[in-house]
């Protein structure tokens, strides 16, 4: 069977460096849409004045005329605003290839878990000691990293259960990662996801204001990713709390 190859050239990106891109890039948007609700507020503003310039018009003419000066008016302040609009778009998809390029790190809790003190030499000694120890013993073991947080215990175990068959392990592995980082991965994969649809949400607001129109794919996109975020169950109302709170060394 065919061996699936990692790669090797992704840059590694922490749990805390995850969120606070997350929260760079939540500023950026913010900032984008204030821009662009002012943008459209000055060409709301023009198209009202020159309606009323011409209230003696025809309602018809009317709409003509102001349709021709709103144009010409949206035309100057997609001009002017041009390199504003393009840093913001710039700023928000460098911090997502940030982000991206660490996804290999953050398939599975496992793998996260299996990082937890790596050399450490607390986690040597608990390899050693567990080497020879039986299936009751590593069960209780478990129960006992999961209970009281113990990540050097539970990356210990998790190596120590790798050398047993799949059929003849005495705890899971995946229950007991989830267990010890699980809410840690999922609030990075949440945050990835919730990064992933920021970007699609600004190129949205952008080509809006560029077109005049709204694009109804990208709409049934950004609807779909807010869907999977949800799916995920993270809580990331407050990142300041969280980031201070899930560290991974």
């Amino acid at each position: 069977m065919a061996i699936k190859k990692v790669a090797l050239a992704n840059r590694w990106v922490s749990v805390t460096d995850v969120l606070d891109r997350l929260r760079r890039a939540r500023e950026n948007r913010e900032q984008q849409v204030a821009l662009l609700a002012s943008l459209e507020g000055q060409a709301k503003q023009r198209r009202d004045a020159v309606e009323r310039s011409l209230a003696d018009l025809p309602l018809a003419q009317r709409q003509q005329v102001a349709d021709r000066a709103l144009s010409g008016h949206r035309a100057e302040l997609k001009r002017q605003s041009a390199d504003s609009r393009i840093a913001y778009l710039k700023t928000i998809g460098k911090l997502q290839d940030e982000v991206s390029s660490a996804r290999p790190h953050y398939q599975s809790a496992v793998m996260m878990l299996m990082r937890e003190s790596l050399g450490s030499e607390r986690r040597s000694r608990l390899i050693h000691q567990i080497e020879k120890s039986g299936p009751i013993e590593l069960a209780s073991l478990a129960a006992l990293a999961a209970s009281t947080g113990d990540k050097e215990l539970g990356a210990a175990l998790l190596t120590r259960n790798a050398g047993v068959a799949i059929n003849d392990r005495p705890f899971s592995s995946q229950e007991l990662a989830d267990a010890l980082v699980g809410d840690d991965w999922r609030k990075v994969n949440q945050a990835m996801a919730e990064m992933d649809r920021l970007v699609l949400e600004a190129v949205h607001a952008d080509s809006a204001f560029e077109t005049g129109r709204t694009n109804t794919t990208r709409t049934i996109q950004i609807a779909l990713k807010r869907r999977a975020e949800n799916a995920i169950g993270a809580d990331l109302s407050d990142l300041d709390d969280d980031t201070d709170a899930n560290k991974e060394d």
